[in-house]
């Protein structure tokens, strides 16, 4: 491998050939700051927060984008490169909406910490700050132009990442600003709610659409059965909120946590439903396969994936398997089997879902999805894993104290299929678990690890019980349009496909805890995520679907099995084609 040397801070470094002088100062364990960059995804030089000086280079450089070149000698901290740096913040701010005591990001946004850092006047330039209207249409993000720094890295994720490209600049010179086509809405446009843009902005301009109160107003309304359940990846992140490693494992002190909120609250667990929905997709898979029916199948738990589908390529609906997502199983079997079991009455039953997601909460919406008889969503609130945190928060609880405690009956229990449904891989991996046992009962095979692991898009063949089956994994809808593109030009032919919106899966969702630009462009964080359910599901004396209690309880109970007419009625759903418009 080709070498260059080169001096930061009179440090001689040597790094591979083609590293920008960014990579060279982190190899050198030098910190530069920057606002715009976003590793492998938006490195453009922009916000001129990461200059630096060189020897015998003319005027200063942006570190993000200027190669390392053999005997370069750079320096990160002159008086001119603090200076340009502080300048640079404090022009930013003076057309920044500074309401940083009331914004979801206070604390947490890249910007007040490098203002913190580099002593800035946040009055220091005066100007006319624009007064945009906030966007809080969609059900799901809230979009406020007032505190956009421009760093344009939603674009760039929505454009090159998800390639949806349904907001980007608009307008030129000192009128530019992030938007919809139009000018509309995000409402009003194909968004499909992965929430990508969220993770990736560095300030609080784009947020998920709050609904903490409306919780809060159920637990305290002496009518309303609150209930909790939290999905598989919540675990493996929650704990990032309170200052715990990447990959800790909290489910025990999320459980305790959740039923301190509010006096009756209950908490169940998600990875009940998740193994739920492995029984009844493997159904639908192997009669497929056996039946001659559509082929390859797409895993549907994912809504983002699925509103891409409906949006981008309606001709694979028919494609998508009609089971609901665990979230929405856990809704029907809430309000359908357990009122009816338990006498309540689903109209005060308040259920909330804690999902990594927010393309959940305009699932919640879906008519489709409504299985009661009367006029209720199965769901009514769902909350990503930041606003659970500051719901912890604000109850005064310490959550790092709190003691281990389990799941309530009677949705308590899960295999560790249901387990990895966070992680990419997972929902497939589960899904084969099952239908090799139903297929072979001798089928000794658990870890399907081939479908596991850092590849863009995992091809795979199985032979199970004399059958060939093949299957394929990819998450981030760039590379989900680059698999349908295999299957419609033929080259590919599959039997099953998981598909998650965003990258890494459900550990990396639009609704996770936020990271750090120290974190996000250097460590492995959606790996750390991964290994804490994998461990999980490693230790688990349940590992395939088919022997969770609490799915032969509701079967043997309600639903009598996989693929009849009340789990069809209860647990099964449909899509439409939405087009170029997002409702």
């Amino acid at each position: 491998m080709e070498t260059v040397h080169l001096k930061i801070n009179n440090i001689p470094v040597e790094v591979p050939k083609g590293y920008t002088i960014l990579q060279a100062a982190k190899a050198a364990n030098i910190e530069i700051p920057t606002l715009c960059y976003l590793k492998d995804i938006n490195c453009i030089g922009a916000c001129r927060v990461c200059m630096v000086e060189a020897k015998n280079r003319r005027g200063l450089l942006a570190a993000c984008v200027y190669p390392a070149e053999e005997g370069l000698e750079v320096f990160t901290n002159t008086p001119a490169v603090i200076k340009s740096r502080k300048t640079t913040i404090e022009l930013l701010l003076a057309n920044h909406k500074k309401k940083c005591l009331s914004c979801v990001r206070n604390n947490n946004c890249e910007l007040q910490k490098l203002a913190l850092e580099y002593g800035v006047d946040e009055d220091h330039f005066e100007s006319e700050v624009a007064d945009y209207e906030i966007d809080e249409q969609s059900p799901y993000i809230v979009r406020d132009n007032n505190k956009c720094v421009q760093c344009m890295r939603c674009v760039s994720v929505c454009k090159n990442v998800q390639t949806v490209s349904v907001i980007g600049a608009i307008k030129r010179g000192y009128q530019v600003h992030v938007g919809s086509a139009f000018d509309k809405s995000l409402d009003d446009s194909p968004c499909v709610g992965c929430g990508q843009c969220i993770v990736s902005c560095p300030v609080g301009a784009l947020h998920e659409k709050p609904q903490e109160e409306k919780v809060w107003d159920a637990i305290n309304d002496p009518e309303k059965e609150v209930i909790f359940f939290t999905a598989p990846s919540i675990k493996a992140t929650l704990g990032e909120s309170f200052g715990m490693p990447i990959g800790s494992n909290v489910e025990g002190k999320m459980a305790a946590a959740i039923r301190r909120l509010g006096e009756g609250v209950k908490i169940y667990n998600m990875d009940f439903t998740a193994d739920l929905t492995i029984l009844e997709e493997a159904h639908e898979l192997i009669e497929r396969i056996q039946n001659g029916g559509t082929l390859p199948m797409f895993t549907s738990c994912c809504p983002g994936w699925v509103k891409f589908v409906e949006h981008y390529y309606p001709d694979f609906i028919p494609n998508l398997s009609t089971c609901k997502s665990p979230q929405a199983m856990f809704g029907a079997v809430l309000k359908g089997y357990y009122a009816q079991k338990t006498g309540m009455d689903p109209n005060k039953m308040f259920i909330v879902s804690v999902i990594p997601c927010t393309a959940k909460k305009f699932e919640c919406t879906r008519p489709q999805l409504r299985s009661g008889d009367g006029d209720y969503d199965d769901v009514d609130v769902a909350l990503t894993t930041r606003e659970l945190a500051r719901m912890i928060k604000r109850a005064g609880l310490d959550f790092t104290s709190l003691p281990d405690e389990d799941y309530d009956a009677p949705f308590a229990k899960a295999t560790g299929g249901g387990v990895i449904f966070g992680a990419t891989g997972g929902v497939l991996e589960a899904a084969l678990r099952n239908a090799a046992r139903t297929l072979d009962g001798d089928f000794k095979v658990i870890d399907f690890v081939d479908v596991r692991g850092p590849e863009v898009i995992r091809e795979v063949t199985y032979e199970v019980a004399g059958i060939k089956i093949n299957v394929a994994v990819t998450s981030g809808l760039g590379n989900a349009r680059k698999l349908l593109e295999k299957i419609k030009s033929g080259e590919a032919d599959y039997h099953m496909v998981e598909i998650m919106a965003c990258p890494g899966g459900c550990i990396n969702g639009g609704g996770q805890p936020y990271q750090p630009d120290s974190v996000r462009n250097y460590v492995d964080y959606k790996a750390l995520r991964s290994k804490a359910l994998y461990d999980q599901d490693k230790a688990s004396e349940m590992r395939s679907s088919e022997e969770s209690p609490v799915c032969k309880m509701v079967y043997d109970e309600f639903f009598e099995a996989p693929g009849k007419e009340k789990a069809h009625k209860y647990l099964h759903t449909s899509y439409i084609s939405r087009g170029s418009k997002m409702k």
